[in-house]
């Protein structure tokens, strides 16, 4: 049965993830001077416009350069400031990584590293705009941690938590209005994966849980409809909100091992180096469980309306729900 925490996120109530960065941005930025924002020319599409009204001697219109604004941004961290660098996560990671790696990362410097507009989701901009290979770059850098909010609350809460850990943070937000699937009580751990699905306490029939489904942003409403959707077929499962992917919650995983035997990963990302590749390293090493991966097959995307490609690339309810019984059968 769903926590209290959960929304009936068919209600027609959304919100893009990166609305609740901005917000957390202003309100943070009222308590604590040492936040400062950098913009690469795209300040209105992060949401960072209102921070810079607020703030205009603590925000920075760096231009078309991602590589300037990673350096910048690195010089600031190391420099008693919390600086928050925002542009859409093609051109940061994709077009920035190696100043991030060598200034940012190497250094261990306090930045906090907004990757916006990502995924397929990003819909009509196409793939050139369509990162889907930014949390797989991102996981491989050491000292970096990786966090993708499932919604617009879980947004604000991972853009405050990031403002108070020290070291790089890699967030990543998304353009197209999705589903409000948390409410503002939710819990929000860095590092700490939440079960929003559990068959086995349901208040009615309880039914033991075959298969750990493990999600990590918008597509968890998706996650927890093809959960509903097992359930009507007696098939008991777990849901996990896998917000953070670095540092992973391995106590969590291997305990749903254990408890389920079989896993599927869902992300809007290529299926190579993300979520579920995460997941299935830390299997192969400690317990080896059957993995089925929902994402992005190791293709670019193509320009379309967001929904319209969740269901072209696979990423539906029906998908997740086939691919758990195929991981079930693998057991």
């Amino acid at each position: 049965m769903l926590k209290d925490f959960i929304n009936k996120y068919r209600d027609d109530e959304s919100e893009a993830t990166r609305v609740g960065f901005g917000e957390a941005l202003v309100t943070e930025g009222e308590k604590n001077e040492n936040i400062v924002v950098l913009s690469a020319d795209v300040t209105d599409s992060t949401c960072c416009r209102e921070f810079a009204k607020k703030f205009p001697k603590r925000f920075f219109e760096v231009g078309v350069a991602e590589q300037s604004m990673a350096t910048i941004s690195a010089g600031l961290g190391i420099s008693g400031k919390i600086p928050f660098m925002a542009t859409y996560a093609t051109f940061s990671p994709g077009r920035n990584w190696e100043q991030i790696r060598t200034t940012i990362a190497y250094n261990d410097s306090n930045v906090k590293i907004a990757g916006h507009h990502a995924g397929i989701m990003t819909g009509p901009d196409g793939a050139t705009h369509q990162a889907i290979e930014d949390i797989a770059t991102m996981r491989v850098m050491p000292n970096m941690k990786v966090i993708v909010p499932c919604d617009v609350n879980e947004a604000r809460k991972a853009t405050v938590a990031s403002a108070k850990m020290w070291g790089p943070v890699y967030i990543r937000f998304t353009r197209e209005k999705t589903p409000v699937i948390t409410n503002l009580d939710a819990p929000f751990i860095p590092g700490k994966a939440e079960v929003f699905w559990d068959s086995s306490d349901g208040k009615k029939k309880k039914r033991a849980p075959q298969v750990c489904i493990v999600a990590c942003g918008p597509l968890l409403a998706n996650a927890l409809t093809a959960a509903e959707m097992l359930e009507k077929e007696d098939v008991g499962s777990v849901v996990l909100n896998m917000h953070t992917i670095k540092p992973l919650d391995e106590e969590k995983i291997l305990e749903m091992a254990k408890k389920c035997g079989a896993f599927v990963s869902v992300e809007d990302h290529n299926v190579i180096g993300g979520l579920g590749g995460a997941i299935a390293e830390l299997l192969a090493k400690e317990k080896p469980t059957p993995i089925e991966f929902i994402g992005i097959q190791d293709t670019f995307g193509e320009s379309g309306n967001a929904w319209e490609l969740v269901q072209k690339y696979g990423l539906l309810a029906k998908d997740i729900v086939k691919a758990s019984k195929k991981a079930i059968k693998r057991k």
